[in-house]
């Protein structure tokens, strides 16, 4: 299916200063031609100059934001708007509300944002997700450490990357967890984000294997783009994540049973357009909701994706990406059925090996030159203090590979990863 004609409609992309997102959306909107307003929390020198393209919004308050973008508006029309993290993805909400555009409720977003609410809905909707408490930084982890099950998850409301996530099997290791996870709750970034900086979340830990699945929300009905499997287990004590593979190796059933539980927490949250990202565990018992965000992949992971419009995946066909697949369903565009690529792909988010000043990264063209592998993407940079999980959560760059089968990309993967040396200041 050949690609639509350039769209002379403008879309409202919400960019928050510190993303990996900007050049793949920016990419999209061009081959597109859709005319595309970039918001940002702080102004840019470049926007007296291209006052159609840039706008200041308040992406701290989504009611500001959306009459900011009324404002806006008057002068320049929008057709849609497109938020790429949880926080933009409420703000987007409140705007597509305030101008009529396509997308999800207020609240809907505001769900899938706060672990805890999310969990209650889950619940209530009978969606399979962990055992769940909610507790204030003041309380004593001493008298909470002889109730909570074990093994259990301590984790903050609001962060992403699994940032602040770590597993205790026993009373010492939940005191230790609960006091490590309240010093990054305090920690300036954090703290900003006002009352769910003060309360941790503690769940059993669902044992299985991990997926992650990327779909879209079309009017209630989840279209599943990808469903992937992550090969490394992430079973603790932190959860930093690293390959995503793609097709999923797992049975059609489970599949299908992954699939209908995202499906049921999208509906359980009320969100009905646009991008999901779903994590989920698959064991003895099906599948487990264990996150749900209103927005799509996060970092770079999106590159491993491409898509051909009709059925069949062909390769002769021209291949759409992500971003254009959300970009079309927020202009109210109808996106044709698709199909994932036909090669199997996956990407590694390079883990951070140590905290430290980095000096240099070694190996990137030997890992380039790994057999199936697209791309070696290094977003940190030289002087760069990089930080491990738990209080971590930006990966030092991606790895890209694209193959015959998931094993192969897989092994790949770790191949080209084997090759980088990271190097770091020996006065840190």
């Amino acid at each position: 299916m050949p690609r639509p004609p350039p769209d002379p409609r403008r879309l409202l992309l919400l960019l928050p200063t510190a993303t990996y997102r900007t050049t793949a959306f920016v990419e999209a909107a061009r081959r597109l031609g859709v005319d595309l307003t970039v918001a940002s929390e702080l102004p840019s020198t470049l926007q007296a100059a291209n006052p159609a393209g840039l706008v200041t919004l308040d992406l701290s308050r989504p009611a500001v934001a959306a009459e900011q973008a009324r404002a806006f508006a008057h002068a320049h029309p929008l057709a849609g708007v497109v938020g790429v993290d949880d926080d933009t993805a409420v703000v987007a909400a409140a705007i597509a509300g305030a101008l009529g555009l396509r997308g999800n409720a207020v609240s809907a977003a505001e769900a899938a944002r706060d672990k805890h609410e999310q969990r209650t809905l889950l619940a209530a909707a009978l969606v399979p997700v962990p055992r769940f408490g909610l507790h204030h930084v003041e309380e004593d982890p001493r008298e909470l450490a002889g109730r909570v099950p074990y093994p259990c998850v301590v984790k903050p409301l609001r962060l992403s990357a699994s940032r602040g996530v770590i597993r205790a099997d026993t009373p010492a290791q939940f005191l230790a967890a609960f006091e490590r996870l309240r010093r990054i709750l305090a920690a300036p970034d954090v703290a900003a984000c006002g009352e769910p900086a003060r309360h941790i979340l503690v769940e059993d830990f669902v044992p299985g294997s991990e997926h992650a699945l990327e779909g879209l929300l079309v009017d209630g009905e989840l279209r599943v783009l990808a469903v992937f499997d992550k090969p490394d287990p992430l079973e603790g004590p932190y959860f930093e994540e690293t390959i995503y593979v793609t097709p999923s190796r797992l049975p059609e059933e489970a599949e299908r049973a992954v699939a209908r539980c995202a499906e049921r927490a999208a509906r359980a949250l009320g969100l009905a357009q646009g991008p999901i990202h779903a994590e989920l565990r698959h064991n003895q018992r099906g599948a487990w909701l264990i996150e749900l965000a209103a927005r799509p992949i996060g970092g770079r992971c999106s590159a491993a994706l491409r898509f051909t419009a009709g059925e069949g995946g062909r390769a002769t066909r021209e291949e759409w990406s992500l971003e254009e697949i959300i970009i079309q369903h927020a202009l109210g565009t109808p996106v044709p059925p698709l199909a994932r690529a036909e090669r199997a792909t996956g990407v590694m988010m390079i883990p951070v090996p140590r905290a430290g000043v980095l000096r240099q990264i070694r190996g990137i063209e030997a890992a380039w030159a790994v057999p199936l592998v697209d791309a070696v993407e290094i977003t940190a940079h030289t002087g760069e203090t990089l930080v491990p999980w738990p209080e971590g959560s930006r990966y030092p760059g991606f790895i890209f590979a694209r193959g015959p089968t998931p094993d192969a990309v897989e092994q790949a993967l770790r191949a080209a990863h084997l090759r980088l040396q990271f190097v770091f200041d020996p006065a840190d």
